[in-house]
């Protein structure tokens, strides 16, 4: 399906259980892989990036299987001694920032001889800090392509016995937890030194979390600029681990209920979520929304009906840049200019998700101002006029699936929307226009 054309939406009223997280379900696939005895996970996410990670363990010789029924994956782990089974490997891993910054360093660790390469988007994503990083810990990567960037061949290294390693903060967390993971992983005692601003330092703290539940607590120093890890076993499996549902993906849902009155309820996420973009609920609450938390349920309502109109917002993201994506759509619906601040990272996902929502959010009439780590959004005078667009607007989507679920809200302007290229949500969330259709009327 080339496009899909979104029927106008008036309200929006419902629950649904929200899939497994994809940041807590490729971590604890890689942590699983890499502990002692076996792993069962529960609600794991089926998505493609999950699909990457599994089938790049498979390929370097982890046992994965099926349990409860289907219910469950149970993964067999490989210990700390022998390494990956598998010496020689070559990975595709697709545009999985998840799957290929974490296994570059783990690799890096484990002795052997791989090859990684992705879609022609992860090569344009860059991974020189984190290859930095590892090299001063002995690592030995070579760049296949452009230096910097993706493939990369990793050969055996000379790691020491205790290392100290330094990385830029301010490009991607994910670099910071790659490096945590792996050498949690070897048990060896280092310190990873942080260069410039941490951002998304949920992210990290999701790691940190995840890791202390395979038994390797990091201490964390001076204001996250320094974390130890402490010589011991390595990771030990925990035994069953649930994973909890997506809050990025929760983001959409409960915006729709704030747009469509309400109230919209998502399960599988709330006060004891591990993940940052639970605090979106504070975003819908300052735009004017309501929301309320539970232990594993987030429910949203707002204003719906003609004058569904937000309040705008000047926001620091750095927290939750993935549902920033949600509130830049929102801010067509806002009363004024809504400024999204502190969001440089955009720069370097899927797409380039400033420029890309700078474009698309123009298509709807609203002016739009870019910068290096910042958007500024004024929505379109007409937003709220009673006669409609007879031809739609088309959303060009970037393969960005962030970019697709995102711009399903605007459906509830007085425009006929096209999403084009739907089914990029596969990467986290294969059923997502199912599931809106579901709770949008």
């Amino acid at each position: 399906m080339r496009s899909l054309d979104l029927p106008p939406a008036t309200r929006a009223a419902g629950s649904l259980r929200l899939p497994g997280s994809k940041s807590i379900s490729n971590r604890t696939l890689l942590l699983a892989a890499l502990a002692r005895g076996a792993t069962e996970l529960g609600s794991l996410l089926v998505s493609d990036d999950t699909d990457v990670m599994r089938k790049a363990l498979a390929t370097l010789g982890v046992r994965l299987e099926e349990a409860r029924g289907g219910e469950a994956v149970r993964v067999h782990g490989i210990g700390t001694r022998e390494g990956f089974p598998v010496k020689r490997a070559e990975l595709f891993l697709g545009n999985a920032g998840t799957a290929f910054r974490p296994l570059t360093a783990v690799l890096a660790l484990a002795d052997g001889h791989y090859q990684l390469a992705g879609v022609a988007r992860m090569h344009e994503r860059p991974i020189g800090d984190l290859v930095d990083a590892l090299g001063e810990a002995g690592a030995r990567i070579r760049y296949l392509g452009a230096k910097g960037f993706p493939p990369l061949a990793i050969e055996p290294g000379a790691w020491p016995r205790a290392a100290l390693v330094r990385v830029r903060g301010d490009v991607s967390s994910q670099y910071l937890s790659a490096l945590l993971i792996a050498l949690g992983w070897k048990a060896r005692a280092a310190r990873i030194e942080v260069e410039g601003e941490l951002i998304s330092k949920p992210y990290v703290a999701l790691t940190l979390a995840l890791m202390r539940r395979f038994g390797v607590r990091v201490v964390e120093l001076d204001n996250w600029r320094a974390f130890d890890i402490p010589e011991g076993e390595g990771y030990v499996s925990p035994g069953t681990i649930e994973v909890e549902g997506d809050a990025s993906s929760a983001s959409y849902f409960l915006a729709a209920g704030v747009l469509g009155g309400g109230p919209v309820r998502v399960e599988g996420v709330g006060l004891s979520s591990l993940q940052g973009d639970v605090d979106f609920a504070q975003v819908l609450e300052a735009m004017g929304g309501k929301a309320a938390l539970g232990e594993q349920w987030i429910e949203a309502s707002g204003p719906g009906g003609r004058d569904r109109k937000l309040r705008p917002v000047d926001m620091d993201f750095n927290l939750i840049p993935d549902a920033a994506m949600t509130a830049a759509v929102l801010a067509l619906f806002a009363r004024g200019t809504s400024k999204l601040r502190n969001i440089a990272s955009w720069r370097v996902k899927e797409t380039d998700r400033i420029a890309a929502m700078a474009t698309e959010l123009r298509k709807f009439g609203a002016r739009v101002t870019e910068g290096p780590d910042f958007l500024e959004v004024t929505p379109p005078d007409v937003l709220f006029a009673a006669e409609k667009r007879s031809d739609p607007i088309a959303v060009d989507t970037y393969d960005d699936h962030r970019m697709a679920m995102s711009f399903s809200l605007a459906a509830f302007g007085p425009w006929r929307v096209r999403i084009n290229d739907p089914q990029c949500v596969s990467k986290t969330f294969p059923e997502y226009f199912s599931a809106f259709a579901r709770i949008v009327s």
